[in-house]
């Protein structure tokens, strides 16, 4: 992607993000449509998938609730190994000012943030837009964005299933579906303007019926394959960009149903559970599994890719990573991505077949990776001193994660088509060529238009949580806000009343 940060408060999840990577979710005419992966280089790339979590002892008091399907937010309760009382997750104003909390209820624990969460998600997403852009196969093996995002997702979700299950799977569905109705009004508005309808595949009454995935994405939503393009703004087959990411919300949505039975195999037998997605995942790998249809297999197949990573997370929300010895884990960790990486290699890994084609490889090294990260995992109670700078554009990032993944493919393939109108000038392909074929440019247009969806669709993100709509939520004028009023009240509590001065207002 998550992205949803989860394990925040109830009304902050958001998972992750996505890319692609398998074989894919399904056509609109029910034919099955590839996680697109291609670069700049030679056109307009594509799309992958990886998603991840660390532990977190303290933390420090951050933004309220993130984006839907990144789990709750960025706005989490404190991790530890011992884990302390559970914090009652509420909504509430982008920044909590842990000065009036403690004063109020001095024995509860305050909601914190864990920065190390944020920085992994806002790392994520980066990855997965520049991959989405260059197509470079090694970058989903420096950082397996998928698998980190999911993991993360995980951990989050087995926090807040110290609640009961039914109000969480409540509240991550809300959160998540506004924003794809946001998308999806878009989207199949302009697919039906450009001649997409019920008579498309020949089948009307599966085109209504799929079109209900939109509302709520148990599957793959439909969309309109081989559309022309928008002249002079818009590149050809841009329905395919625009419903790329909607894989990973459909596994979102899929792996939040599923949590509380896989965290009570989880706590009955913890190996078998961690490892049942790997072997699924091989046994379709090596053919002893065979499904007929596409849009089941492609959700098993997306559950077999990033469940342990899922599972992972939950584990290490349990504690159940904890009590191993220590040297388990980086005795272990490197082999299973190693034996990942050994597979990828073996069978044709290239630019045009990497991790995301190879679903057995890209579960072995994206759990692998995610065993050692949440395994090495900082427990920052603030910023280190170098990352403080960065502070505003992470917590922005995790704010809208939801919305900059659903919509970045979209802002890459019109970014693509403007640039590339730059050849038709003489003066440009030939003094300035290195300049029109390097990916650096592209990427930096790309986050100005990313930037301006956050304006234009963000808002529907803090619908979801029921909070205040904002514009540019990075936290810092909620910041500004919040320790003015706690000054104000700390300072009017404390001042002693003079003779003949009247009362406060």
């Amino acid at each position: 992607m998550r992205e949803t940060h989860d394990g925040y408060d109830e009304n902050g999840q958001y998972g992750g993000y996505g890319e692609n990577g398998r074989q894919g979710g399904v056509g609109e005419n029910g034919g099955e449509y590839e996680r697109y992966e291609g670069g700049y280089g030679g056109g307009y790339g594509g799309y992958e998938s990886s998603g991840g979590n660390s532990p977190g002892s303290a933390a420090v008091p951050g933004p309220g609730p993130g984006p839907a399907f990144m789990d709750e937010g960025p706005t989490a309760t404190a991790t530890a190994t011992s884990a302390p009382p559970a914090v009652e997750e509420q909504a509430g104003p982008v920044l909590e000012p842990i000065s009036e909390q403690a004063s109020a209820e001095p024995a509860r624990r305050a909601p914190v943030r864990d920065r190390y969460f944020d920085f992994l998600r806002a790392i994520a997403l980066f990855r997965v837009v520049l991959y989405h852009l260059t197509g470079w196969a090694w970058l989903p093996l420096v950082f397996p964005s998928m698998g980190v995002m999911f993991a993360l997702a995980g951990n989050l979700m087995a926090r807040s299933l110290k609640r009961p299950a039914a109000e969480v799977i409540r509240s991550r569905i809300r959160r998540l579906v506004p924003p794809i109705w946001l998308l999806g009004a878009v989207g199949v508005s302009g697919m039906v303007l450009q001649g997409w309808g019920p008579d498309a595949d020949g089948h009307p009454g599966w085109w209504w019926l799929h079109l209900l995935f939109w509302i709520v994405p148990f599957s793959d939503p439909p969309y309109a394959e081989g559309l022309p393009g928008i002249q002079n703004f818009l590149g050809e087959n841009w329905a395919s960009d625009l419903a790329g990411p909607l894989w990973y919300v459909r596994a979102y949505l899929w792996y939040v149903l599923l949590s509380p039975f896989l965290l009570r195999a989880l706590r009955a037998m913890p190996l078998a559970t961690i490892l049942a997605p790997i072997a699924l995942s091989a046994a379709f790998e090596l053919g002893y599994v065979n499904l007929p249809g596409e849009r089941f297999p492609s959700a098993l197949t997306d559950f077999s890719t990033f469940g342990a990573c899922w599972i992972l997370g939950m584990a290490h929300q349990e504690g159940i990573l904890q009590r191993l010895p220590r040297y388990i884990v980086p005795s272990v960790a490197p082999a299973i991505a190693l034996l990942g990486l050994w597979y990828a290699m073996t069978h044709n890994f290239t630019t045009d077949h990497d991790l995301d084609s190879m679903p057995l490889a890209q579960a072995l090294w994206s759990f692998g990776t995610v065993l050692m990260l949440v395994h090495f995992s900082p427990s920052w109670s603030e910023w280190p001193r170098r990352l403080r700078r960065w502070d505003g554009l992470i917590t922005l990032l995790n704010s809208r994660a939801v919305t900059i993944y659903l919509w970045h493919n979209i802002c890459i393939l019109l970014v693509v088509t403007q640039w590339d109108r730059l050849w038709q000038f003489d003066v440009m392909w030939q003094h300035f060529s290195w300049l029109l074929e390097s990916p650096w440019p592209v990427l930096a247009l790309t986050w100005v238009l990313i930037g301006a969806c956050v304006v234009c669709f963000g808002w529907a993100e803090d619908l979801a949580a029921k909070r205040s709509p904002q514009l540019w939520p990075n936290g810092k004028k909620s910041t500004t806000r919040s320790t003015r009023k706690s000054t104000a009240k700390g300072t009017t509590k404390s001042r002693p009343r003079s003779r003949g001065r009247s009362r406060a207002r």
